[in-house]
């Protein structure tokens, strides 16, 4: 069982990102950057991004899914937002996890990539 999906009773199943770290909204950003190949909005706004941790030291783990398992790109989209946080100013190491628990769903999409998809 990996860390993202090891829950206790009661605690949340995604753990919780570092948002009050100086360099959060800059890992966001690059983020938004990567696209799903077959959908056309950023993986971010896709609900595909669970959680971000940056440690006081600026190492960034990124804990993700894809929206099914069988993903084509299931490979390489970890190595795609790698290259896209690494460069960040003050980014010392960046780790990916994928995970497929819990799996993805629609209703973790944000509303921007509802309405870009016409589901809004």
């Amino acid at each position: 069982m990996t860390e993202a999906n090891e829950h206790l009773e009661g605690a949340p199943l995604i753990k919780p990102s570092t948002t009050d770290h100086e360099l959060y909204d800059s890992v966001v950003e690059a983020c938004r950057t990567v696209f799903d190949p077959e959908i056309p909005v950023n993986i971010y706004d896709l609900g595909l991004i669970y959680t971000i941790l940056i440690s006081p030291e600026n190492e960034v783990r990124i804990t993700m899914t894809l929206t099914a398992p069988g993903c084509p790109v299931a490979g390489e989209m970890p190595g795609w937002i790698a290259d896209a946080v690494s460069p960040i100013p003050g980014v010392k190491d960046v780790d990916i996890e994928m995970v497929f628990d819990p799996p993805w769903g629609m209703d973790m999409m944000s509303d921007e990539a509802r309405l870009e998809l016409g589901f809004m």
